[in-house]
């Protein structure tokens, strides 16, 4: 045990997020031999998911590959494999969100839904955290919040006028026979494919050319299940792509929307031109806690714990160290173990068993010399 309830408690870790990130660092401190926790979430676990639409995909493949010591691609627990639960090669957001929710009753998750969390601040050696019922206070923080339920939306001027592919509750109620994309990393190309299989015509833009690769870092690069879907023969037919080409503008003349592109070409629709343009993450809403790096993310020791606010760490996909870039389930988990091994340690609890476990199961990755090879060929 590590703590006690009171009718006041102290808890030693609040982990703020239940998504994919919140539900692995509970099972992390689960494994730790961590009780008295407690696990916060705005909604309810796998909102983000839950939020795609219907029609969108997870675009790395998940394989019940545990049998041979290597976890499934978007597992976030070690046992557990959404392949063999979902029986789905490339889950959909709600079934994903189904699988969190197994999970977390697996475990036995403390977790607290429907819980909006307005601030952290430390006071001593302890955490107050603000809430839309009543303050909690903890030892320690995991700050695992949703980081894509904050769509970018002030790209350019009059972006106001587009619509941001995150807030579509599915592509097949979309209205128009021609479409303007802006962005084309995975979430417009993933709306730009679902048009042309309607035979709707798409015009898509980005600011560089992430379709051709130029990388093997998934970071950075089209994922392989987007390029291949880029081939097919409604893509090709009905998808115009404008690399290199970024929009500076967009404006509503009665029933069109103008966008201008940077090179000074304008075009028309009557659609509302749909913004693929990321988001801004949820790491801004505690950035006093943390010192920022020159790219805007928190600055983290090696244990992913905030250099200005002992206590206080970081999962998900925010977690970057020099230039690597955690931003994927199978990139993140890898810190999960780093995390909960530092809190057990300030616990005063052992934690040889733990490291042991994770590392086994690449969960524990505390020697970034060897991220980053690329492929040969």
């Amino acid at each position: 045990m590590s703590g006690h309830a009171s009718p006041d408690p102290v808890y030693d870790v609040a982990v703020i997020g239940g998504g994919a990130a919140g539900v692995g660092a509970a099972v992390s401190l689960r494994h730790a031999g961590l009780e008295n926790f407690i696990v916060l979430d705005r909604h309810e676990i796998g909102a983000s998911f839950m939020a795609w639409p219907d029609e969108t995909r997870f675009i790395t493949p998940s394989f019940p590959t545990n049998s041979i010591g290597m976890l499934d691609l978007n597992s976030i627990a070690i046992g557990a494999s959404p392949a063999f639960g979902l029986q789905a090669e490339h889950p959909t957001g709600r079934e994903y969100a189904s699988h969190l929710k197994r999970i977390a009753e697996i475990f036995e998750l403390p977790v607290r839904g429907q819980c909006d969390v307005k601030s952290v601040r430390k006071e001593g050696d302890v955490f107050a955290i603000e809430t839309a019922d009543a303050p909690l206070r903890a030892k320690h923080v995991i700050w695992a919040a949703g980081e894509f339920q904050y769509p970018r939306l002030n790209g350019f001027a009059g972006s106001e006028h587009c619509r941001h592919t995150a807030t579509l509750p599915n592509y097949r109620g979309l209205e128009g026979d021609d479409f303007i994309v802006v962005g084309g990393y995975e979430s417009g190309i993933d709306v730009a494919y679902h048009l042309a299989q309607r035979g709707r015509r798409v015009r898509l833009f980005d600011k560089g050319c992430p379709w051709v690769a130029e990388t093997a870092d998934p970071s950075v690069a089209l994922s392989t299940y987007s390029l291949e879907r880029m081939r097919d023969g409604r893509f090709l037919q009905f998808v115009e792509l404008f690399p290199n080409v970024p929009i500076t503008a967009v404006a509503r003349e009665g029933s069109t929307f103008e966008v201008t592109a940077g090179d000074g070409r304008r075009f028309a629709t009557r659609a509302q031109p749909l913004l693929a343009g990321g988001f801004d993450g949820s790491h801004g809403l505690v950035s006093s806690l943390f010192e920022q790096r020159a790219d805007g993310f928190p600055l983290l020791d090696e244990n992913d714990e905030s250099t200005i606010t002992p206590g206080l760490f970081l999962c998900g996909p925010s977690v970057r160290h020099d230039n690597h870039v955690f931003c994927f389930i199978y990139k993140y988990r890898q810190r999960f173990g780093i995390v909960a091994r530092a809190i057990a340690t300030s616990l005063g609890m052992p934690t040889d068993e733990l490291e042991q476990y994770y590392r086994q199961w690449g969960m524990f990755l505390d020697d970034l010399s060897c991220c980053g090879e690329e492929c040969a060929c």
